[in-house]
């Protein structure tokens, strides 16, 4: 029976599970929006996982839930200070999802959210515009002046004001495409290094034995791309804290 090659980018194909169309739009239930749900439904059962029979000796857990927490509440307070308590729940939620939505994308045959620029770029583009409504609320029009230092003589300050403004709208491009550009090659190179391992197995002979090169391989970056997902929540995390206090202690 001949080996059938797929695309290592097949992986990535959005599928519409449920169609539903309503007065012209589509609310069809995909493969992406059935995993982002499961990520919500995990979030749920495992923080009342970690609130039941509580006990002086947390269980292994509430561990879990208190050591996220910590990593997340030491990103706000270092990055955004007392302010950043009103925003804590927010944040949490936030670093919650992404890092469920990354490592569900590590199960086989399951689908990983973060891996299409339209879920990362609607997310940061969320974030973004409510850290812009939050810096006009707390500042009024004193907010704009993020965009022209003081001290700037007059006949540059057409040219200043473009650049600050255009440095300031990339930072949705940058967070969205970071996370999206570092799942989308890891979860590619990991497929493209199984499919060369089963090649070699399927081939017989000296090279179904050097197969365990690639396979060793691909063990080994299966442990990094673990690492990888979790640093990835973690810096969008840390980036959206960033931001954020830079509209609320403007300099």
């Amino acid at each position: 029976m001949p080996n059938i090659i797929t695309s290592p980018l097949e992986q990535f194909e959005i599928v519409t599970l449920i169609p539903l169309d309503v007065g012209g739009l589509n609310f069809s239930l995909t493969n992406s929006s059935l995993f982002l749900v499961i990520s919500f439904i995990l979030i749920i059962f495992w923080t009342i996982l970690s609130f039941y029979k509580l006990n002086l000796i947390p269980n292994n857990w509430q561990l879990i839930k208190e050591l996220l927490y910590k990593v997340t509440s030491s990103i706000v307070e270092d990055n955004i200070g007392k302010k950043g308590e009103y925003y804590l729940p927010f944040i949490f939620v936030l670093h919650l999802i992404l890092l469920y939505s990354n490592l569900i994308g590590m199960v086989p045959y399951s689908f990983t959210v973060t891996s299409h620029i339209v879920f990362t770029f609607s997310l940061a583009l969320s974030i973004f515009i409510g850290i812009n409504i939050i810096g006009i609320q707390t500042h009024g029009f004193k907010f704009f002046a993020l965009f022209l230092p003081r001290g700037v003589p007059l006949a540059i300050v057409p040219l200043l004001v473009t650049i600050e403004f255009l440095s300031y709208i990339v930072k949705v491009f940058t967070l969205s495409i970071r996370l999206f550009a570092n799942m989308t090659s890891g979860h590619t190179l990991l497929k493209i290094i199984a499919g060369f391992a089963w090649t070699m197995l399927s081939a017989g002979g000296l090279l179904a034995i050097f197969h365990l090169i690639p396979l060793g391989l691909l063990l080994a970056l299966i442990g990094l791309e673990l690492a990888i997902a979790c640093l990835q929540a973690y810096v969008f995390t840390l980036l959206t804290c960033i931001y954020l206090n830079d509209v609320l202690d403007m300099h």
